[in-house]
């Protein structure tokens, strides 16, 4: 195949084709490339949450210690499978370096700008491009039995506010008035009202959709293998062949440290780790709670939707294993079980597992690759994807474009890691 592009975006997750919508929309010509289909990847099997509420990272005070220590429990929410990698242990080591107040803090600020704004975007292209969804700006609860679990949960609270999120603690008395599908018994929880949440996969199908009405085109099956620059652009070669661009945007997920030598990062592969997450998707259970919720004992995610009804979250650095752990899968029920009357469907639809995009502080690259003229990258999102898409791909095309971004571009700079 020979094709040229204005510029060409690999990847048909939700961030390729956020990245390809908001640049058609500045007047690009954009083709996207996937070496499976849309929404093929991590895209496919989340919860939908739109969640500003979630800018604390990951890579937080205490983190590593908490996963070396569930090393040998395979059904702990975060799990470090033990192998010989030793491409992980030093991305553990430098990610470990990370999980101190400062650069928390620092990650929590950035992470919020990027949430908030694409919250706030998703909500107007749902509406300016007719994207049909199921989005609804339902707010999210995190739901504790735990009292200590709670109180400890309430000592970022008053970043969450000074962030501007709106935050209100409910006792378990009172919770249980509120929430009919909770069990009693619960400590209490904590509400977000300004969070929001959409159907993924009908949101990804929609994005695509909106890419090919404005005049891009999607290419599936079609798999990227090299990026040479040249003085006025790029050539791209492909499993269908050779391509030709002004301008490359590597949006790959998980998969974008596999290519990094290939687009000229090799630096990327010590940056990114696949984190690998799982979800249960049912039929409606015969009832469902009102918003989506975060058992937050468990770290198990649960939405619903007109007709269907999903559990997920779960943490697993295991490679790029594509097993599905049944151990894992498990705990999503039996986490669900402590809290919930009706905790799963009366049909099992899918059991899925998908790789996160792991950045050293839980914050995406989104910008010019370094050392490059058109190469640029929007990768390492982490469990945010769905949630950061819409403000990541503003941000890359304003970038592109030399405009002012909405969103300050400092903080996810890839330049950081170079």
């Amino acid at each position: 195949m020979n094709a040229n592009a204005d510029v060409i975006v690999a990847g048909a997750g939700v961030i390729g084709l956020s990245c390809a919508l908001a640049l058609l929309e500045s007047g690009r010509a954009v083709i996207v490339i996937d070496a499976k289909g849309v929404g093929a990847g991590a895209s496919h099997g989340n919860c939908g949450t739109l969640t500003p509420s979630h800018a604390p990272p990951l890579a937080a005070p205490g983190t590593v210690t908490k996963a070396l220590g569930w090393m040998l429990t395979p059904d702990a929410p975060l799990y470090v499978h033990p192998r010989m990698d030793l491409n992980l242990w030093r991305w553990l080591m430098r990610f470990g370096l990370r999980c101190n107040t400062r650069d928390w803090r620092r990650s929590a600020v950035a992470k919020y700008a990027l949430l908030q704004d694409s919250r706030d975007r998703i909500q107007d292209w749902v509406g300016r491009f007719g994207l049909s969804c199921e989005f609804a700006e339902s707010g999210e609860d995190y739901v504790f039995r735990d009292p200590q679990g709670l109180e400890d949960e309430q000592r970022e609270i008053p970043l969450l506010r000074e962030l501007g999120i709106s935050v209100e603690v409910i006792d378990g008395s009172e919770y249980a008035r509120q929430e009919p599908a909770v069990k009693p018994g619960m400590a209490g929880a904590v509400r977000f009202s300004g969070d929001a949440m959409l159907r993924p996969d009908a949101y990804v199908r929609a994005l695509a959709d909106a890419v090919r009405e404005r005049g891009g085109r999607i290419i599936e099956q079609c798999a990227l293998e090299s990026v040479e620059e040249t003085g006025d652009g790029c050539i791209v070669q492909t499993s269908q062949g050779g391509m030709r661009c002004r301008d490359f945007v590597l949006a790959l997920g998980a998969w974008s440290p596999r290519l990094a030598t290939q687009v000229g990062a090799p630096w990327l592969r010590s940056v990114i780790q696949p984190g690998k997450g799982y979800s249960i998707t049912y039929d409606r259970p015969a009832m469902v709670p009102k918003r989506p919720l975060i058992l937050r004992d468990r770290s198990v995610c649960v939405t619903s939707w007109a007709d269907g009804y999903r559990l997920g979250s779960t943490m697993e650095f295991s490679g790029f294993d594509d097993s599905l752990n049944p151990r894992r899968l498990a705990a999503l029920e039996r986490g669900a079980a402590e809290f919930l009357h009706h905790p799963v469907g009366p049909v099992v639809r899918e059991r899925w597992s998908g790789w996160r995009p792991m950045s050293l502080d839980d914050v995406p690259l989104i910008g010019r690759i370094p050392g490059r003229v058109h190469g640029w990258m929007a990768t390492g999102h982490g469990m945010m994807g769905m949630g950061m898409s819409a403000g990541t791909g503003q941000l890359l095309a304003d970038l592109m474009a030399g405009r002012d971004a909405s969103v300050d571009p400092a903080p996810f700079s890839p330049a950081r890691f170079a």
